[in-house]
Protein backbone atom coordinates (compact mmCIF):
# COMPACT_ATOMS: atom_id res chain seq x y z
CA UNK A 1 0.00 0.00 0.00
CA UNK A 2 3.01 2.32 0.05
CA UNK A 3 4.11 1.49 -3.47
CA UNK A 4 2.90 -0.07 -6.68
CA UNK A 5 1.99 -3.74 -6.56
CA UNK A 6 3.32 -5.71 -9.49
CA UNK A 7 2.04 -8.95 -10.94
CA UNK A 8 3.30 -11.95 -8.95
CA UNK A 9 5.03 -13.62 -11.90
CA UNK A 10 7.95 -11.19 -12.10
CA UNK A 11 10.11 -9.07 -9.82
CA UNK A 12 11.23 -5.48 -10.13
CA UNK A 13 14.56 -4.17 -8.84
CA UNK A 14 14.56 -0.57 -7.65
CA UNK A 15 17.47 1.40 -6.23
CA UNK A 16 17.06 2.77 -2.72
CA UNK A 17 17.12 6.33 -4.07
CA UNK A 18 14.08 5.49 -6.21
CA UNK A 19 11.92 4.63 -3.22
CA UNK A 20 8.90 6.98 -3.20
CA UNK A 21 8.57 9.54 -0.43
CA UNK A 22 5.83 8.53 1.99
CA UNK A 23 3.30 11.35 2.19
CA UNK A 24 1.41 11.93 5.42
CA UNK A 25 -2.36 12.52 5.60
CA UNK A 26 -4.46 14.61 7.93
CA UNK A 27 -5.98 12.52 10.73
CA UNK A 28 -8.98 12.88 12.99
CA UNK A 29 -9.20 11.12 16.32
CA UNK A 30 -12.32 9.25 15.18
CA UNK A 31 -14.14 8.51 11.92
CA UNK A 32 -17.82 7.70 12.47
CA UNK A 33 -19.55 5.81 9.68
CA UNK A 34 -23.26 6.56 9.76
CA UNK A 35 -24.24 3.68 7.50
CA UNK A 36 -24.23 2.15 4.02
CA UNK A 37 -26.77 2.79 1.29
CA UNK A 38 -27.87 0.09 -1.13
CA UNK A 39 -30.58 0.17 -3.77
CA UNK A 40 -33.24 -1.41 -1.55
CA UNK A 41 -32.67 1.26 1.11
CA UNK A 42 -33.04 4.01 -1.49
CA UNK A 43 -36.18 2.49 -2.95
CA UNK A 44 -37.71 2.34 0.54
CA UNK A 45 -37.79 6.16 0.46
CA UNK A 46 -36.92 9.13 2.70
CA UNK A 47 -39.04 7.93 5.63
CA UNK A 48 -37.04 4.70 5.81
CA UNK A 49 -33.76 6.62 5.78
CA UNK A 50 -34.99 9.00 8.45
CA UNK A 51 -35.90 6.04 10.68
CA UNK A 52 -32.46 4.57 10.13
CA UNK A 53 -30.67 7.82 10.97
CA UNK A 54 -32.76 8.30 14.12
CA UNK A 55 -31.60 4.86 15.27
CA UNK A 56 -28.00 5.74 14.45
CA UNK A 57 -27.99 9.14 16.21
CA UNK A 58 -27.70 7.92 19.85
CA UNK A 59 -24.82 5.60 18.97
CA UNK A 60 -23.00 8.35 17.09
CA UNK A 61 -23.37 10.62 20.10
CA UNK A 62 -22.06 7.89 22.41
CA UNK A 63 -19.03 7.46 20.12
CA UNK A 64 -18.37 11.20 20.26
CA UNK A 65 -18.51 11.15 24.05
CA UNK A 66 -16.14 8.19 24.21
CA UNK A 67 -13.70 9.93 21.86
CA UNK A 68 -13.74 13.02 24.08
CA UNK A 69 -12.87 10.87 27.10
CA UNK A 70 -9.99 9.24 25.24
CA UNK A 71 -8.28 12.54 24.42
CA UNK A 72 -8.26 13.57 28.09
CA UNK A 73 -10.18 16.82 28.01
CA UNK A 74 -8.83 18.07 24.68
CA UNK A 75 -11.21 18.81 21.82
CA UNK A 76 -11.48 15.65 19.70
CA UNK A 77 -11.37 15.80 15.92
CA UNK A 78 -14.33 13.73 14.71
CA UNK A 79 -15.65 13.28 11.19
CA UNK A 80 -18.64 11.40 9.81
CA UNK A 81 -18.93 9.46 6.57
CA UNK A 82 -21.39 7.41 4.57
CA UNK A 83 -20.78 4.74 1.90
CA UNK A 84 -23.02 4.39 -1.17
CA UNK A 85 -23.07 1.19 -3.23
CA UNK A 86 -22.60 2.17 -6.86
CA UNK A 87 -20.41 -0.86 -7.59
CA UNK A 88 -22.82 -3.77 -7.56
CA UNK A 89 -25.92 -1.78 -8.58
CA UNK A 90 -26.27 1.64 -10.17
CA UNK A 91 -29.49 3.29 -9.05
CA UNK A 92 -31.01 6.74 -9.52
CA UNK A 93 -28.42 9.52 -9.83
CA UNK A 94 -25.94 10.89 -7.27
CA UNK A 95 -27.51 14.35 -7.09
CA UNK A 96 -30.87 12.85 -6.06
CA UNK A 97 -29.43 10.16 -3.80
CA UNK A 98 -27.04 12.43 -1.90
CA UNK A 99 -29.60 15.20 -1.50
CA UNK A 100 -32.06 12.73 0.02
CA UNK A 101 -29.36 11.29 2.29
CA UNK A 102 -28.19 14.65 3.57
CA UNK A 103 -31.75 15.80 4.17
CA UNK A 104 -32.74 12.69 6.13
CA UNK A 105 -29.56 12.88 8.22
CA UNK A 106 -30.12 16.55 9.05
CA UNK A 107 -33.71 15.88 10.10
CA UNK A 108 -32.38 13.21 12.48
CA UNK A 109 -29.86 15.67 13.96
CA UNK A 110 -26.86 14.23 12.12
CA UNK A 111 -24.38 15.75 9.69
CA UNK A 112 -22.64 13.83 6.92
CA UNK A 113 -19.15 15.20 6.32
CA UNK A 114 -17.99 12.76 3.63
CA UNK A 115 -19.71 10.50 1.13
CA UNK A 116 -17.80 7.69 -0.57
CA UNK A 117 -18.63 5.54 -3.58
CA UNK A 118 -18.11 1.81 -3.12
CA UNK A 119 -16.71 1.67 -6.65
CA UNK A 120 -13.97 4.00 -5.39
CA UNK A 121 -12.77 1.14 -3.20
CA UNK A 122 -12.15 -0.88 -6.37
CA UNK A 123 -10.67 1.82 -8.62
CA UNK A 124 -9.81 5.40 -7.75
CA UNK A 125 -7.74 8.07 -9.50
CA UNK A 126 -6.96 5.58 -12.26
CA UNK A 127 -5.45 3.15 -9.72
CA UNK A 128 -6.70 -0.42 -9.27
CA UNK A 129 -6.95 0.11 -5.53
CA UNK A 130 -8.40 -3.30 -4.70
CA UNK A 131 -5.52 -4.96 -6.56
CA UNK A 132 -3.05 -2.87 -4.55
CA UNK A 133 -4.54 -4.25 -1.33
CA UNK A 134 -4.67 -7.74 -2.79
CA UNK A 135 -0.92 -7.52 -3.35
CA UNK A 136 -0.45 -7.08 0.40
CA UNK A 137 -2.38 -10.20 1.42
CA UNK A 138 -0.17 -12.62 3.32
CA UNK A 139 -1.81 -16.01 3.73
CA UNK A 140 -0.41 -18.01 6.62
CA UNK A 141 -0.61 -21.73 5.83
CA UNK A 142 -2.15 -23.70 8.69
CA UNK A 143 -0.09 -26.23 10.63
CA UNK A 144 0.20 -29.46 8.70
CA UNK A 145 -0.91 -27.96 5.37
CA UNK A 146 0.16 -30.14 2.43
CA UNK A 147 0.02 -27.46 -0.25
CA UNK A 148 -3.05 -28.97 -1.93
CA UNK A 149 -4.95 -25.70 -1.54
CA UNK A 150 -3.63 -22.93 -3.84
CA UNK A 151 -2.99 -19.49 -2.27
CA UNK A 152 -5.67 -16.78 -2.15
CA UNK A 153 -3.88 -14.89 -4.92
CA UNK A 154 -4.81 -17.73 -7.29
CA UNK A 155 -8.18 -18.89 -6.01
CA UNK A 156 -9.77 -15.63 -4.91
CA UNK A 157 -10.71 -17.29 -1.62
CA UNK A 158 -9.17 -16.54 1.77
CA UNK A 159 -9.53 -18.63 4.90
CA UNK A 160 -8.60 -18.25 8.55
CA UNK A 161 -7.60 -21.88 8.94
CA UNK A 162 -7.81 -25.27 7.32
CA UNK A 163 -10.98 -26.52 5.67
CA UNK A 164 -12.24 -30.09 5.84
CA UNK A 165 -10.44 -32.37 3.36
CA UNK A 166 -12.47 -33.32 0.31
CA UNK A 167 -13.20 -37.01 0.16
CA UNK A 168 -11.81 -38.33 -3.10
CA UNK A 169 -13.21 -41.26 -5.01
CA UNK A 170 -11.31 -44.26 -3.69
CA UNK A 171 -10.13 -47.29 -5.56
CA UNK A 172 -12.00 -50.52 -5.11
CA UNK A 173 -11.37 -52.19 -1.75
CA UNK A 174 -9.52 -49.06 -0.49
CA UNK A 175 -10.56 -47.66 2.86
CA UNK A 176 -12.53 -44.37 2.53
CA UNK A 177 -10.73 -41.23 3.71
CA UNK A 178 -11.78 -40.26 7.20
CA UNK A 179 -13.66 -36.96 7.54
CA UNK A 180 -11.98 -34.22 9.58
CA UNK A 181 -13.53 -30.97 10.79
CA UNK A 182 -12.30 -27.57 9.59
CA UNK A 183 -9.86 -25.88 11.95
CA UNK A 184 -9.30 -22.21 12.74
CA UNK A 185 -5.64 -21.24 12.90
CA UNK A 186 -5.90 -19.16 16.08
CA UNK A 187 -8.81 -20.92 17.74
CA UNK A 188 -9.72 -20.34 21.38
CA UNK A 189 -11.29 -23.49 22.78
CA UNK A 190 -13.41 -23.98 19.66
CA UNK A 191 -12.90 -23.14 15.99
CA UNK A 192 -14.87 -20.55 14.05
CA UNK A 193 -13.84 -21.35 10.51
CA UNK A 194 -14.36 -18.84 7.68
CA UNK A 195 -13.79 -19.21 3.96
CA UNK A 196 -14.26 -15.85 2.23
CA UNK A 197 -14.68 -15.05 -1.45
CA UNK A 198 -12.47 -12.08 -2.36
CA UNK A 199 -13.31 -11.82 -6.04
CA UNK A 200 -14.86 -13.62 -8.97
CA UNK A 201 -13.56 -13.51 -12.54
CA UNK A 202 -16.02 -13.56 -15.42
CA UNK A 203 -16.51 -12.44 -19.00
CA UNK A 204 -16.76 -8.81 -17.88
CA UNK A 205 -13.58 -8.97 -15.82
CA UNK A 206 -13.01 -9.18 -12.10
CA UNK A 207 -15.85 -8.56 -9.66
CA UNK A 208 -14.53 -7.78 -6.17
CA UNK A 209 -16.59 -9.04 -3.25
CA UNK A 210 -18.42 -6.79 -0.82
CA UNK A 211 -16.22 -7.85 2.17
CA UNK A 212 -13.04 -7.15 0.22
CA UNK A 213 -14.20 -3.67 -0.83
CA UNK A 214 -15.29 -2.98 2.75
CA UNK A 215 -11.78 -3.98 3.90
CA UNK A 216 -10.31 -1.45 1.46
CA UNK A 217 -12.72 1.15 2.88
CA UNK A 218 -11.53 0.51 6.44
CA UNK A 219 -7.89 0.82 5.36
CA UNK A 220 -8.77 4.11 3.67
CA UNK A 221 -10.47 5.46 6.79
CA UNK A 222 -7.49 4.44 8.95
CA UNK A 223 -5.10 6.36 6.69
CA UNK A 224 -3.15 3.22 5.76
CA UNK A 225 -3.55 3.26 1.97
CA UNK A 226 -0.78 4.58 -0.28
CA UNK A 227 0.22 4.18 -3.92
CA UNK A 228 3.80 5.13 -4.75
CA UNK A 229 3.88 6.86 -1.39
CA UNK A 230 0.84 9.02 -2.16
CA UNK A 231 -2.64 8.82 -0.60
CA UNK A 232 -5.38 7.70 -2.95
CA UNK A 233 -8.89 9.11 -3.40
CA UNK A 234 -8.38 12.37 -1.55
CA UNK A 235 -11.79 13.88 -0.64
CA UNK A 236 -12.98 16.50 -3.10
CA UNK A 237 -14.91 19.48 -1.62
CA UNK A 238 -18.41 19.67 -3.10
CA UNK A 239 -21.63 21.36 -2.04
CA UNK A 240 -25.02 19.72 -2.59
CA UNK A 241 -25.99 21.93 -5.57
CA UNK A 242 -22.77 20.91 -7.33
CA UNK A 243 -23.22 17.14 -7.04
CA UNK A 244 -23.29 15.77 -10.61
CA UNK A 245 -26.12 13.84 -12.19
CA UNK A 246 -24.03 10.80 -13.19
CA UNK A 247 -21.99 8.40 -11.07
CA UNK A 248 -19.07 8.59 -13.49
CA UNK A 249 -18.68 12.31 -12.76
CA UNK A 250 -18.76 11.88 -8.99
CA UNK A 251 -15.31 11.64 -7.33
CA UNK A 252 -14.61 8.52 -5.23
CA UNK A 253 -14.94 10.57 -2.02
CA UNK A 254 -16.58 13.98 -1.65
CA UNK A 255 -16.47 16.39 1.29
CA UNK A 256 -19.87 17.98 1.86
CA UNK A 257 -18.94 20.12 4.88
CA UNK A 258 -16.22 22.75 4.47
CA UNK A 259 -15.34 22.68 8.19
CA UNK A 260 -15.22 18.88 8.49
CA UNK A 261 -12.42 17.21 10.42
CA UNK A 262 -10.24 14.87 8.28
CA UNK A 263 -11.86 11.78 6.78
CA UNK A 264 -9.05 9.50 7.92
CA UNK A 265 -8.61 8.86 11.60
CA UNK A 266 -6.68 6.98 14.27
CA UNK A 267 -9.80 4.92 14.96
CA UNK A 268 -12.98 4.09 13.08
CA UNK A 269 -16.48 3.48 14.39
CA UNK A 270 -19.29 2.13 12.21
CA UNK A 271 -23.00 2.02 13.05
CA UNK A 272 -24.53 -0.62 10.81
CA UNK A 273 -27.63 -2.73 10.46
CA UNK A 274 -27.34 -6.27 11.81
CA UNK A 275 -27.36 -7.67 8.26
CA UNK A 276 -23.81 -6.35 7.85
CA UNK A 277 -22.46 -8.43 10.75
CA UNK A 278 -21.28 -11.43 8.64
CA UNK A 279 -19.70 -9.05 6.12
CA UNK A 280 -17.73 -7.23 8.81
CA UNK A 281 -16.60 -10.51 10.37
CA UNK A 282 -15.19 -11.33 6.94
CA UNK A 283 -13.66 -7.83 6.74
CA UNK A 284 -11.76 -8.34 9.98
CA UNK A 285 -10.55 -11.74 8.81
CA UNK A 286 -9.27 -10.23 5.57
CA UNK A 287 -7.58 -7.32 7.35
CA UNK A 288 -5.91 -9.77 9.71
CA UNK A 289 -4.01 -11.08 6.68
CA UNK A 290 -3.13 -7.71 5.13
CA UNK A 291 0.51 -6.76 5.67
CA UNK A 292 0.45 -2.99 6.09
CA UNK A 293 3.92 -1.63 5.28
CA UNK A 294 5.80 -0.88 8.49
CA UNK A 295 6.67 2.65 7.34
CA UNK A 296 3.00 3.58 6.94
CA UNK A 297 1.92 2.20 10.29
CA UNK A 298 4.96 3.69 12.04
CA UNK A 299 4.03 7.09 10.63
CA UNK A 300 0.52 6.79 12.07
CA UNK A 301 1.68 5.47 15.44
CA UNK A 302 4.36 8.17 15.80
CA UNK A 303 1.83 10.91 15.19
CA UNK A 304 -0.59 9.31 17.65
CA UNK A 305 2.12 9.18 20.32
CA UNK A 306 2.83 12.86 19.71
CA UNK A 307 -0.82 13.59 20.49
CA UNK A 308 -0.83 11.25 23.49
CA UNK A 309 -3.26 8.93 21.72
CA UNK A 310 -2.83 5.26 22.57
CA UNK A 311 -3.26 2.96 19.59
CA UNK A 312 -3.46 -0.84 19.59
CA UNK A 313 -0.46 -2.47 17.96
CA UNK A 314 -2.75 -4.38 15.56
CA UNK A 315 -4.52 -1.95 13.27
CA UNK A 316 -7.60 -4.23 13.12
CA UNK A 317 -8.17 -3.44 16.79
CA UNK A 318 -8.57 0.25 15.92
CA UNK A 319 -11.91 -0.59 14.30
CA UNK A 320 -15.12 -0.52 16.35
CA UNK A 321 -18.76 -1.27 15.52
CA UNK A 322 -22.35 -1.15 16.66
CA UNK A 323 -24.81 -3.45 14.90
CA UNK A 324 -28.41 -2.36 15.27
Amino acid sequence: MDRAVMAPDYDVFAEETATPVLRSVALSHLSIELGHLYMDDFEAGPAHLLTQFRRVAPWAEAARAAAADEVAGRTPRISTCFLIDDYFTRFSSPDKVIDMLAGAAAEAGLRIDYIARESGCATADGIDLAAVVQGHLVSEPPEGADGSRPPASQTGWLTNGERSPVTQGSAAMAAPRQWQPPRQSAARNHSIFLDIELWRDGRDGRLWSCPFLAAVWQLQRLGLLRHLGEPVAQPQPMSLPDVPATWEELPPVIQLQADAAPLRAYRTFSVLAARFLPIEVAVRTILGQVAVPAAVDTLIRTRAAGERVELPAEFVDRIRYVFM
